[in-house]
C-alpha cells in the first residue's frame, strides 16, 4: 500500500482551505440539478449488478425494490453513484459510507454493552467528497416522507433538518479537540430522555415509541437467534429451513451433490483465515467457540443476491451460542467513478471503513476470502442488540427528530476521517448549503420516481423477473 503524505496545517490554514473550496463548488451549486442527457439507463445499471449475484435471488431483489419508490431507492445506490460523478465537489474528502440513506442508521451494542446510534451499513464505503453522503441522506428523507404521505411543507422541513443537523454538528466538531471528536458518540437513551422532558405531548409519545425500539433491540442477541433460527436434532442445534430466505448448508450441499465433510473442512479453513484478521485478544476469544452449522440467509434490499451466510458457533455448551453473519463484499459502486480502494480485498475495505466511521464497532468484525478465491467476505455478529425504526410508520414529528439524529451522526463519522475545521469553514454560518442540498434532494426524488416507474415497467414487460412478498 502506498504511504500517504500527512499534512499538519495550522487552524488558520485549515479554515482557509475550506473557504477556498467555495471557488471550486459554490455552496448554492446543488440547486437546479437535472439528469444529464447521456445518463445511463438505471434499469441497465441494475442488470449489470445482477450478473454476479445468485440467480435464484435476483427476482427476490427486484420484488423487494418494486414495493415503493423508497425501497427502489434503497436498492439503487449504483444509480445514484453514476449521477453523483458529475455533482459539485469542494475537494474536501472523508471516508464515505457510500449508501447513507436513512434506513442504514440504527442502534447496536458497543463492546461495553451500551446502546449506540450510528451508521450500520458500509458495503459501499470509500474515500470521497463529503457532499456525496449528504446528498444520499437528504434525498432519502424526501423519498421516505413522500412515501408516508407527508405534505410538501413537512417533507421539506424533515429534509432540511437532516442537512441542518449535519451543518450544526460539523461546526461543533470544528471547535473540539481531536480526541474529543474521536470519542464522540450518540447515546439514544439520553436523546430520548431529553425529548420526553420537553413537555410536548407529541414528543413524549415519540420518546415512548423510541424506548420500545431500544427495549426490543436489547433482546436481540445470539440466544434469541438460537430460539428463532434453529431446532434441536440428536441433541445438537441445527439451522431451520425457510427457503428462499434461509437455506441450511446441508440442503445446498444436497442440491449440488457435494460432500458435507469436504465443505465443513473448507469452512473451517475460512474461519481460521477470518480469525487472523482480528486482534490477538478477540482472536483468542473466538477460538473458544466451535463451528456447528451454517446457512444462506437473504438480507436487506440492495444486498439481495450477493452471497450472505450465517454461521452458528457454540461456546461451553449448546446454550452458549454465537451467530456470525458472513456477507459478500464486492467493489463499491463508487469505485466506478472515484479512485479505487487502497485495499485490494473488498472485505477489508468494508471493515476498515466501518472502523473509521463508527464510534464503536463489533468486536468480531473481520474479513476473509471465500472458498471460491474470487469471492470476498466480511464477518460480524448477526445480532448484537441491533435495532432500527420502521420508516414507513413515521409521522412528521418522529421523522424530523430522526433526521436530526442521522445528520449529527453522519457529521461525526465524517469528522473522524476528514477535516472538520475545513468542512465547517466551507459550509459557513448560514443555511445556503442546506437550502441548496434540500432543493437537490427534492429534484432527485422526482428523478427516483421516474426511475422507479421505468423499473416497474421493465418488470411488467418481462425484461426483469420479480418475486414479490419475500
Amino acid at each position: 500500500m502506498t504511504q500517504r503524505t500527512i499534512e499538519h496545517l495550522t487552524l488558520e490554514q485549515r479554515r482557509a482551505r475550506g473557504k477556498e473550496a467555495r471557488d471550486r463548488a459554490p455552496r448554492s451549486s446543488w440547486e437546479g440539478w437535472s439528469p444529464r442527457p447521456d445518463r445511463p439507463d438505471p434499469t441497465g445499471l441494475l442488470e449489470t449488478q445482477n450478473t454476479t449475484r445468485e440467480p435464484d435471488l435476483v427476482p427476490v431483489r427486484h420484488g423487494r425494490m418494486m414495493v415503493s419508490p423508497f425501497t427502489f431507492y434503497r436498492g439503487g445506490a449504483k444509480i445514484m453513484a453514476a449521477d453523483l460523478q458529475h455533482a459539485p465537489r469542494a475537494g474536501l474528502e472523508v471516508q464515505l459510507c457510500g449508501d447513507a440513506h436513512l434506513s442504514n442508521f440504527g442502534v447496536f451494542a458497543s463492546p461495553e454493552r451500551t446502546l449506540l446510534f450510528d451508521l450500520n451499513d458500509f458495503d459501499e464505503t470509500l474515500p470521497g467528497p463529503f457532499e456525496y453522503d449528504i446528498a444520499r441522506l437528504a434525498a432519502s428523507f424526501v423519498i421516505a416522507a413522500r412515501n408516508n404521505g407527508f405534505t410538501s411543507d413537512d417533507t421539506r422541513a424533515v429534509t432540511m433538518e437532516s442537512v441542518t443537523a449535519y451543518l450544526t454538528a460539523m461546526r461543533g466538531f470544528a471547535k473540539m479537540s481531536t480526541l474529543d471528536v474521536w470519542y464522540s458518540r450518540l447515546d439514544p437513551e439520553g436523546a430520548l430522555a431529553e425529548v420526553a422532558a420537553s413537555g410536548s405531548k407529541d414528543r413524549r409519545k415519540l420518546a415512548t415509541r423510541g424506548e420500545k425500539v431500544l427495549t426490543k433491540a436489547r433482546t436481540k442477541n445470539s440466544l434469541q437467534a438460537l430460539s428463532k433460527l434453529t431446532r434441536v436434532v440428536d441433541g445438537r442445534h441445527e439451522i431451520i429451513s425457510d427457503p428462499p430466505v434461509l437455506i441450511p448448508g446441508r440442503e445446498l450441499l444436497a442440491a449440488q451433490g457435494r460432500s458435507p465433510d469436504e465443505l465443513r473442512e473448507q469452512l473451517q479453513g475460512m474461519l481460521r483465515a477470518y480469525r487472523s484478521t482480528l486482534s490477538a485478544d478477540r482472536r483468542r476469544l473466538l477460538e473458544r467457540f466451535e463451528f456447528v452449522d451454517f446457512a444462506r440467509k437473504v438480507v436487506g434490499v440492495g444486498s439481495v443476491g450477493t452471497r450472505a451466510w450465517i454461521a452458528l458457533l457454540q461456546g461451553r455448551d449448546a446454550d452458549d451460542p454465537l451467530f456470525l453473519q458472513v456477507k459478500e463484499a464486492t467493489s463499491s459502486v463508487l469505485e466506478d467513478h472515484l479512485p479505487k480502494s487502497a485495499h485490494k480485498q473488498p472485505g477489508e475495505r468494508v471493515v476498515q471503513g466501518q472502523r473509521l466511521m463508527q464510534a464503536a464497532s463489533d468486536i468480531f468484525l473481520g474479513w476473509t476470502k471465500g472458498i471460491d478465491a474470487s469471492r470476498f467476505y466480511y464477518w460480524r455478529q448477526l445480532r448484537d442488540m441491533k435495532g432500527s425504526v420502521e420508516v414507513e410508520s413515521m409521522v412528521p414529528t418522529g421523522m424530523t427528530f430522526y433526521a436530526g439524529l442521522c445528520g449529527w451522526t453522519l457529521a461525526r463519522a465524517h469528522a473522524r476521517s476528514g477535516d472538520p475545521v475545513a468542512i465547517a469553514a466551507y459550509l459557513g454560518s448560514n443555511d445556503r448549503f442546506g437550502r441548496s442540498m434540500t432543493e437537490f434532494a427534492e429534484r432527485y426524488a422526482d428523478q427516483n420516481e421516474r426511475d422507479y416507474e421505468a423499473f416497474v415497467a421493465a418488470i411488467g414487460s418481462g425484461r426483469l423477473e420479480a418475486v414479490e412478498g419475500v
